[in-house]
């Protein structure tokens, strides 16, 4: 193949994934579903112009490791170890359930036990490309939903490496050795084991010195190749000398440059063309689709579907929920999951090179894949609207939530039914923001109850004697067990709390007189949460602007009468609509947050 002919495919790939990506995001779909569907078209079973599959194949497992270590770049491993108590049963226990489930579907149509058994397997894993991108386009990444999905997909791709080394051994001609396989198993347990020490802790060692000397160069093309270097070499060594799978070697190098002084700079100067190649393990997976074979075994193509939509899903939340997690985590890791991806590819491949999978099954999978993979954003946006459904009905949301309140343990402590209001307020979240805020309002006399999503978080709240309350503070019974039908203050802490303008509004609907204290992460948040009812609104963005705003005026040498004029000019102009949402009168005093509260003396 001339170099011309690769450019031009390569080229007119992108290009139509560039026009259909546009055209599904601009249908409010992900652009995921346009580049599955440019694979189609570039694809051999469609007429008109087509990509070579081998390049395309080549380029997008570029992509999958590119993408892998920019997930370790932001993965820790102590939030992998603080999931593992759900992730590795539950991993384990849902690939289980997935691969019988598989089987029985398998059998069912004619095919044989070996047969069924790979394909049972291949459609137990979800896809790690998918699940990252619905939870980064969501913000959900770095949430306890988040670490909890990533965690399990992790332990997924170890479970999908111990398959490829057993396959060859179980399938082999002849009846399988009682002595062979346990070896197998544990020989491939040993290599992981083997891997992940070397790649964390040799490479902790020479990987952060090796950037540094790299980094006193000041040349940005070396660090760049070297990142890359570092991410290849060790998505190559894990395959080469232990028999690992690229995209683990990758996430694996990913967190040994993520735990150096040099993870943001890696992250924003030498991946700037993952998405490019990612972008291309999508078309590679839309080639393979051939529509005619939907005509041929819809039946087949249903089964798989619901496997991978409906007993996958239902059975991450039953074993999520089952562990104490809310419901909230539960429903949003079960849906992340509903797709299947890479590593079932990669496991049918090695079936069929085995001579165990009919060429059927490739098809299943691919036609499968397309369907789950587009439409998996809007599965895991259902997660909001099942939770609340769920919430309105009393009878099963106390049995969804038993296991998290046993797991809690006794409930709070009532609010005195005596107490004045104005010792009272309600904090809803308690990241830095809300730590600092109840600190003052105790240190001031007023004792704070907080409301909080993570489980741990109120457990050791209760532990330390601050009254916390779990759930979610758009339920008005939440609200309402925190006190806010009492309190002289609401205080929205976080500029994540979901749905801020109904926690608001909630608020208000309970007790008319509380004040409203909310922080937003954007200026165009500011509005909204004026006209649901908050009187103070603080926006991330804006004290941002006031505090460069001051500090070049003072640098300047501006006097602090034209500080002053200039600060409130700022305000006006990052208020919702011109009008001003910060109180003139504000200083840092307990007064601002709580009016009329007595103060301790």
């Amino acid at each position: 193949m001339h170099n011309q002919d690769v450019v031009f495919m390569l080229a007119g790939g992108l290009a139509v994934a560039l026009a259909f990506g546009y055209a599904t995001n601009r249908l409010g779909l992900s652009p995921i579903v346009g580049y599955l569907l440019a694979g189609a078209v570039v694809g051999p079973h469609t007429p008109g112009f087509v990509v070579d599959q081998g390049l395309a194949d080549q380029l997008a497992e570029v992509g999958v490791v590119l993408l892998m270590f920019g997930v370790g770049l932001h993965f820790r491993l102590d939030e992998l170890l603080a999931v593992r108590r759900v992730a590795l049963p539950g991993a384990l226990a849902q690939c289980g359930a997935a691969t019988a489930f598989g089987t029985a579907v398998a059998l069912a149509f004619g095919w044989s036990p070996p047969a069924a058994v790979v394909f049972g397997i291949s459609v137990s894993f979800a896809s790690t490309v998918v699940l990252t991108r619905v939870l980064s386009d969501q913000n959900q990444l770095h949430t306890p939903t988040g670490h909890v999905a990533v965690g399990w997909l992790i332990l997924q791709d170890v479970f999908a490496v111990l398959v490829l080394v057993v396959l060859p051994a179980v399938l082999k001609d002849g009846p399988v050795d009682a002595v062979e396989l346990p070896l197998a198993l544990g020989l491939a347990a040993l290599k992981v084991g083997v891997l992940i020490a070397a790649v964390l802790l040799a490479g902790g060692y020479f990987v952060p010195r090796l950037l540094k000397h790299v980094a006193e160069t000041r040349s940005r093309e070396l660090f760049t190749l070297t990142v890359l270097v570092v991410a290849l070499g060790i998505a190559v060594g894990s395959a080469v000398l232990f028999g690992a799978s690229m995209a683990l070697g990758a996430f694996l190098a990913g967190m040994v440059v993520g735990r150096s002084e040099f993870s943001v700079r890696a992250a924003t100067e030498a991946l700037p063309m993952r998405d490019a190649f990612a972008v291309l393990f999508f078309i590679s997976v839309g080639m393979l689709f051939e529509p005619a074979f939907l005509l041929k075994a819809p039946g087949l193509v249903a089964a798989t579907a619901a496997i991978v939509m409906i007993a996958t899903p239902v059975t991450t939340f039953a074993l999520v929920l089952a562990r104490g997690y809310p419901v909230r985590v539960a429903l949003g890791v079960g849906l992340a999951l509903a797709q299947i991806g890479e590593f079932s590819f990669i496991v049918a491949a090695a079936g069929k090179s085995l001579n165990v999978l009919p060429e059927a099954a490739t098809q299943v999978l691919v036609v499968v894949a397309i369907g789950t993979i587009s439409v998996s954003p809007l599965v895991y946006r259902l997660a909001g609207l099942l939770e609340r459904w769920a919430a309105g009905r009393p009878r099963l949301w106390a049995l969804l939530t038993a296991r998290t309140r046993e797991r809690l343990g006794s409930g709070p402590e009532p609010v005195p039914a005596n107490a004045e209001p104005a010792y009272r307020a309600v904090v809803v979240g308690y990241g830095p923001v809300g730590r600092t805020v109840c600190r003052l309002l105790r240190e001031n006399g007023i004792e704070p109850t907080v409301v909080e999503l993570n489980v741990d978080t109120v457990k050791q709240l209760r532990a330390e004697g601050v009254r916390a309350v779990y759930g979610d503070a758009t339920h008005p019974n939440t609200l309402k067990e925190a006190g806010a039908d009492r309190a002289a203050s609401l205080i929205l802490s976080s500029s994540q709390v979901s749905g801020g303008s109904e926690v608001i509004r909630a608020a208000k609907e309970l007790n008319p007189g509380i004040r409203v204290l909310a922080r937003s992460a954007y200026v165009r948040e500011l509005a909204a949460l004026q006209r649901a009812g908050s009187e103070v609104v603080v926006s991330g963005e804006g004290e941002v602007a006031l505090a460069l705003t001051e500090a070049i005026l003072r640098r300047l040498g501006a006097t602090p009468d034209q500080i002053d004029r200039e600060r409130e000019r700022v305000r006006l102009e990052l208020s919702a609509g011109g009008a001003e949402v910060y109180s003139r009168n504000a200083d840092t005093s307990p007064d601002l947050l709580l009016p009329d509260a007595p103060r301790k003396n």
